[in-house]
């Protein structure tokens, strides 16, 4: 038995051509996505351990233990003493320390480099930093560049640059050298700047040192210099050898790493699955035509079994053979990788490409697993056809199709009705957490029943599409016909293409509505032209020309959350439990004054009262503001102010976020979604509160808040929808500067061109009046609706590429299945041809027979994935506008077109070459 496979694996290769390629594809992915990512995580790993090798001790100042897990507390920088202290050690030989604070860097345009300030740092001797280029500051009017920070900024050694003091006077360094920090997650994300010791503090305003690098004295290891300087600080400091510190900050950076290893496998997965339905197909039918062969086989004494393992043992051969082309191609995809796509993710050039064992087993197990799994129900299929039987039909596949009975299209109903069931459940319910996981349930189920119903879809498909095209000519009359006559076959090869499909015009729906949505939001939410706001400072105060009380985000909020004018997310928490109406807290009441006075709120005993515009976002000085209004082409100029009332114990944070939005008629310039009430008409006296911090008020209540000059009672005029817009509290100018009188800058200010006004002029207008100010940041509405659209294409031609490979095995399983038709219908095609049908006309029938396959695999796929791509979209976004990119499903299309033809080519060569009388006398 095992000469006889074998024999027949050398006499039929051909048969095997596209099932190789189907699991070389899978397999190449598996093995290039391991090997790529093992070779970034090596890079990772040198990078980092480069720089934290070249000392051997390094103490970081210890972080406190928050007395509030929300508002984390920075570790008291290191002294001067403590590192004197560490200086005298016998075990040392040298130690300096790290300066670190923010400074401003104005671009060659003069505005403020980055969201928020780099990082301006003193780099002494010894420290785990070099300079890659160039050579390190020695002067007070120098200073070095991370690399990132000078490839962004156009940037290089010998020009000189501007950064601002503490006092926002400018001066000028030429840049002698760059540095290259790597991963180092404290100078890769913003940037750095680094400077000479001396100057640093006056950029900086920082003292004290936020890292002390250690050399070891001679006799003396790693681990004694790090155990005498972790003695000598205490609890002060983290105290690690220069070595366990790099192994640290690498197992950190490859956490990114594993997550990209993670998406890509996942796409392999998918890739390895069509496989399996292309392998399954090939095996199927290759048993389905040599059901003669097997019949003799068990004539001249074979068993069951054998004849089993005969089958698995092909199997395993054509997995090793095409899992080895695999792996090789692997290899070569992860070296492409890290050549091309590694310098986008910020690897070097020095490291080689790193090809582990297991990326090489791993490669080999999948691939062989994955066909001999697919081949176990056509190996059992060969063992049931009684010898006799099939030694009297003929060479065709016959037996592979049966009829399609009651209890499969009993079965293949129910697998939708529970499908359409699950995603009415999500739609139901509302966006929520499990909602996604609901749909993608529902999605696996529906494709169930597609399988099971494949060959009714398949023939009830034909039929109706054949109706035009049996007009169209003889050779589509054929197509159509032969489509029909093998529907479970035609059904098993499409499914492969309507995997893919579905995935790719999901993904499109989700991606095209979730643009939509977000479009709509802002037009409707914030109709502006441009946004200006100060540059974020991590000092918590404005990097800008106003210095905001310095105090942390009570609310927890970021400068981006507060940018967009949603909650962060540890905010959003539900009231205190027991909460009734009328009794939700407030600040600014002493505990004699708590009483609550018409449904009034009012702070529990002993809560700190006191209102404060210390939110911690920069702000926006007032001549900016100004000069905007008295601007003629500019329409609308909305100012929003930001306070915050402490002690407000309906809020996680304890504190109540109260905005006012000056220049803007709320409900008109700007909305948002209500719970309850209404927001326009609203004026003074009034107050619209989100959700979460209502306390168990609602509308027509009065909410009681503090203010220099005692309590402000505002009555609730509508409870707002949670994260959005429109949050926290929301009162009038006038009543806004009651509460705070001392915030008169704004955090955000909207701008709105006239009707009319043209577009340059009014950027022009816009960047004129934040001439003075360079910190100030101007960013345009549409620049971000163009940004954020470009983000949404890049993130699909991106997964899109990545299910085209499962495409392409799909259109292999295809072509596979015509060449296996072909040769089964040799004689049939060499009859036709005897009766008068032309080369053309037979390449033109195959062509057709393909096509349609194609279109049938991909339109079910379509119709899949606008379906779950809405139920998705709207199981994750509230009021989801659903948005079917019509031009990208056209593109589809015609892709699944161009992939029936190209999988008709060489099946229509070799039946259109074939010789008439050679193919009439084969049996």
């Amino acid at each position: 038995m095992l000469r006889t496979t074998l024999a027949g694996l050398r006499m039929h290769k051909s048969r095997y051509v596209t099932t190789v390629m189907a699991i070389l594809l899978g397999v190449m992915f598996v093995s290039g996505t391991m090997v790529f990512a093992d070779t970034l995580n090596a890079n990772y790993e040198k990078s980092v351990m480069g720089s934290a090798t070249s000392v051997d001790a390094i103490a970081v100042p210890a972080a406190e233990e928050p007395e509030d897990p929300a508002e984390p507390s920075e570790p008291e920088p290191l002294t001067d003493a403590e590192l004197d202290g560490v200086r005298a050690l016998p075990e040392v030989a040298g130690a300096d320390g790290i300066v670190s604070g923010q400074a401003v860097l104005l671009d060659r345009d003069g505005r403020a480099f980055g969201f928020m300030p780099p990082a301006a740092i003193s780099i002494g001797e010894p420290s785990r930093f070099s300079a890659a280029e160039g050579e390190l500051p020695g002067g007070p009017d120098e200073l070095a560049l991370a690399s990132s920070t000078a490839e962004q900024a156009g940037f290089e050694v010998g020009d000189t640059v501007t950064v601002l003091d503490p006092a926002q006077e400018e001066r000028e360094f030429t840049v002698t050298g760059l540095v290259d920090f790597g991963v180092d997650p404290g100078y890769s994300y913003g940037g750095a700047l680094v400077f000479s010791p001396d100057t640093v503090g006056e950029m900086t305003g920082a003292t004290g040192y936020t890292e002390i690098d250690v050399l070891a004295s001679e006799g003396h290891t790693d681990e004694q210099a790090a155990e005498a300087v972790a003695a000598l600080l205490g609890d002060r400091a983290d105290v690690q050898t220069g070595e366990a510190f790099g192994l640290e900050m690498a197992e950190s950076a490859g956490g990114d790493t594993a997550m990209m290893r993670t998406a890509l496998l996942l796409f392999a997965f998918i890739a390895m699955f069509v496989a399996g339905i292309v392998i399954y197909n090939t095996f199927a039918i290759l048993i389905a035509q040599r059901q003669r062969e097997m019949a003799l086989l068990r004539c001249v004494g074979a068993k069951r079994g054998q004849v089993f393992r005969s089958v698995l043992l092909e199997s395993v051969a054509v997995g090793l053979i095409a899992s080895a082309l695999g792996v090789l191609a692997g290899v070569g995809i992860g070296m492409a990788g890290a050549a091309f796509g590694g310098p986008l993710l910020g690897m070097g050039g020095s490291v080689p490409v790193v090809i582990t064992p297991l990326a090489v087993i791993v490669g080999l197990a999948v691939g062989t697993v994955v066909t001999v799994c697919s081949a176990l129900v056509p190996a059992t299929r060969a063992t049931r056809v009684p010898p006799l039987a099939a030694l009297r039909t003929s060479a065709t596949a016959a037996g592979l199709e049966k009829g399609t009975g009651w209890m499969r299209v009993v079965f293949g109903l129910l697998a939708f009705l529970v499908s359409a069931a699950l995603v009415a459940l999500t739609q139901m319910s509302g966006p929520t957490q499990v909602g996604p996981v609901i749909v993608t349930a529902a999605a696996l189920i529906a494709f169930v029943g597609v399988v099971v119903l494949g060959p009714l879809l398949v023939r009830g498909i034909v039929r109706l599409v054949g109706v035009p095209l049996r007009r169209v000519g003889v050779p589509s009359m054929l197509a159509v016909d032969n489509s029909t006559r093998s529907p479970r076959r035609a059904a098993t090869a499409m499914i492969a293409l309507t995997v893919g499909a579905t995935l790719i015009t999901g993904y499109s729906v989700v991606s095209a509505s979730l643009e939509a949505t977000m479009t709509r939001m802002l037009d409707e939410q914030f109709p502006v032209d441009y946004q200006v706001s100060a540059q974020y400072s991590m000092d918590g105060a404005s990097s800008g020309d106003t210095a905001a009380e310095e105090a942390p985000a009570e609310d927890g909020s970021s400068g981006e959350n507060a940018q967009d004018g949603a909650p962060a997310e540890d905010t959003v928490q539900p009231p205190p439990d027991g909460a009734q109406e009328g009794e939700g807290p407030v600040d600014g009441a002493s505990p004699e004054d708590a009483a609550a006075e018409d449904g009034g709120a009012s702070p529990e005993e002993g809560a700190d009262t006191s209102a404060s515009d210390g939110t911690g976002m920069p702000l926006v000085p007032t001549e900016v503001e100004h000069a905007l209004a008295e601007s003629p082409l500019l329409d609308k100029v909305i100012a929003q102010r930001r306070g915050l009332v402490e002690g407000y114990d309906a809020s996680p944070a304890d504190s109540l976020p109260v905005s006012t939005y000056d220049g803007a008629e709320l409900g008109v310039d700007i909305t948002g979604e209500t719970v309850e009430g209404e927001i326009s008409g609203f004026g003074p006296g009034e107050v619209l509160v989100s959700e979460e911090y209502t306390g168990g008020l609602g509308v027509g209540d009065t909410l009681t808040l503090p203010s220099p000059d005692g309590e402000v009672d505002l009555e609730i005029a509508a409870v707002l929808a949670d994260a959005q817009t429109l949050w926290g509290a929301v009162v009038s100018p006038e009543d806004f500067a009651t509460l705070f009188p001392d915030t008169t800058d704004s955090e955000m200010v909207y701008v709105r061109a006239a009707e009319g006004a043209d577009a340059s002029e009014v950027r022009d207008a816009v960047y004129a009046a934040v001439d003075d100010h360079p910190t100030i940041q101007v960013m345009s509405v549409a620049e971000m609706k163009n940004q954020f659209s470009d983000m949404m294409d890049i993130a699909f031609h991106t997964i899109a590429a990545m299910l085209g490979l499962a495409i392409v095995i799909a259109v292999f399983g295809i072509s596979n299945t015509m060449a296996l038709s072909v040769l089964e219908r040799t004689r049939e095609s060499a009859l036709l041809r005897a009766l008068g049908l032309a080369k053309g006309q037979l390449r033109r029938m195959l062509g057709v027979e393909a096509v349609l396959l194609c279109l049938i695999g991909a339109g079910i796929g379509i119709v899949l994935g606008v379906v779950f791509g809405w139920a998705a979209g709207a199981a994750t976004l509230s009021d989801m506008v659903l948005t079917v990119p019509a031009g990208q499903i056209a593109v589809f299309i015609a892709v699944a077109v161009l992939a029936g033809l190209l999988a008709s080519v060489l099946p229509a060569r070799r039946a259109a070459g074939a010789s008439i009388t050679g193919a009439l006398a084969s049996e």
